[in-house]
This record gives structure tokens, sequence and C-alpha cells, in this order.
């Protein structure tokens, strides 16, 4: 059993990048009913604020520190150094080992236009990972029937992996309240669609190593990030240093 870190409400998986993604490669190949979260601050504060929550991503088969302050906060409160393991970096890396290992994939949320270059540039660059689906649901509540049609049509594919592109915290929830019924790996990779194909740019690495990829992120979008980072980031540092506290009176 790996062992795991709290950070707030969270508990975050140990295991190495290399180790994670071999993990979900074993699981995609066996067609485990799994579902893996990749957690950064933003996910960390919504399962604070909201237990319920707290009880879908914890109830993941693996939840990954997608973001370095994740990783940087386990350090702070245990002494133990773990990889950040993101969402953006693992899409793409399984998408190489599915073009190496013939595996089958199914791309579930987005828009069409963005799954439709999603598809050319995997038909062109990783011909031997079979793209077997692709589905932008609407952006409105799913009736029953339109959710069990779409998990049916995921199953007939015969897929190895499901990536979920819904956005935090829909396609947690989502993945949570169906992946038992899907014969695939489910991978909650929010916004890295549109990064692979270039419709919208990642952090330099000198900025992700720094922990400032939420920085880019808010200089590109600021109307829509602004509030949403100064509330998550300022509440976060807080709990933190109150999680902090609390052990070293133990």
């Amino acid at each position: 059993m790996t062992p795991k870190h709290k950070v707030l409400s969270l508990r975050l998986s140990s295991q190495s990048y290399s180790s994670a993604k071999q993990t979900i490669l074993d699981w995609a190949k066996s067609r485990k009913s799994a579902y893996v979260c990749f957690a950064n601050v933003h996910m960390t504060i919504e399962a604070y604020d909201n237990p319920k929550f707290a009880e879908v991503v914890n109830g993941a088969d693996l939840v990954c520190a997608d973001g370095m302050p994740l990783a940087k906060a386990v350090k702070l409160l245990y002494g133990q150094k773990i990889d950040r393991v993101a969402g953006m970096d693992m899409f793409p890396d399984l998408i190489q080992a599915a073009h190496e290992e013939k595996l089958s994939i199914f791309l579930y949320g987005t828009t069409d236009v963005i799954l439709q270059k999603i598809v050319e540039k995997i038909n062109n660059e990783f011909p031997k990972a079979k793209v077997v689906g692709a589905v932008s649901p609407p952006f409105r509540t799913l009736s029953k029937e339109e959710e069990e049609g779409y998990i049916q049509q995921i199953n007939d594919s015969d897929a190895n992996m499901l990536f979920v592109a819904l956005g935090c915290p829909k396609q947690e929830k989502w993945m949570a309240k169906h992946s038992k019924k899907i014969n695939a790996v489910l991978l909650g990779v929010g916004g890295a669609f549109p990064v692979f194909v270039n419709d919208q740019k990642r952090a330099p690495e000198w900025m992700r190593k720094m922990s400032l990829e939420w920085f880019y992120r808010l200089i590109q979008d600021p109307k829509r990030l602004f509030k949403r980072y100064l509330y998550t980031n300022s509440k976060f540092l807080y709990l933190l240093c109150l999680q902090k506290l609390k052990l070293k009176k133990f």
C-alpha cells in the first residue's frame, strides 16, 4: 500500500511520477474500473470547503499532487520530498505509452473543436494509440438516459483509458459517480486537452518549478481567475500554516 500524506482535507499519494504512470498503465491494461485525481490548490480548497467533495477525491484509487504547492506542502508538513505528478504532463506521456503499447483511449469533455484537434494530433503523431471515441457532452445536467448512453458507448469502445476534461469539481464528481460502471481507468486531466493541441499556452518550466504556474494562468485570464486565486491561494497558505502548527504540538 503506497503511503499517503494528508494536506488539509486531501490524502495525497507519495508515489513517484514514474511509479504513478506505471500504476495507471497496469490498470489500463487490465481495464480496472478505477479513477485518478490530480489535485492542485483549487481542488484542495474545494475539498476543504465541501466535505462531500473531499470524500469524492479521497475515494479515488490514486490522488496525485498535481500542483507544486501540494508537493512542497508535503515537504513542509512531513519532511518528505514527493514528485509533482501533473495531469498536463501525464496526459501526453500516457498518449505516448498508448502508442508504444497499442492501447486504446477515449476522450470525454471539452469542445468538439478541441476534440477534433486532439484526435488529429494523435492520429498523426501517435498512430498506434487508437482513439476509440471522443464525446463533448452538453454543458448542462444530463438526463439519466443520456448518462447511461455515454457509459454504454465508452464500454462498447473497449477503451483502456478514459480521459475526462470537465473541469474541477465536475470531472471528479463524474468519475466518482460512474467509475465502477466503466471498464477502464478514468483520469481527470482538466485543462490538459487545450494545452496538448497548443490552444492554450503552459507556463515555462522555470515558473512551474517555482510554484508560479497559477500566476502564469492568472495573467492570461485575470478577469476569470483573480478572485478565485485570491481566495484559494490565501486560504491554502493560512490553513497550511495552521496544520503545521498543529503537527508541531505532537
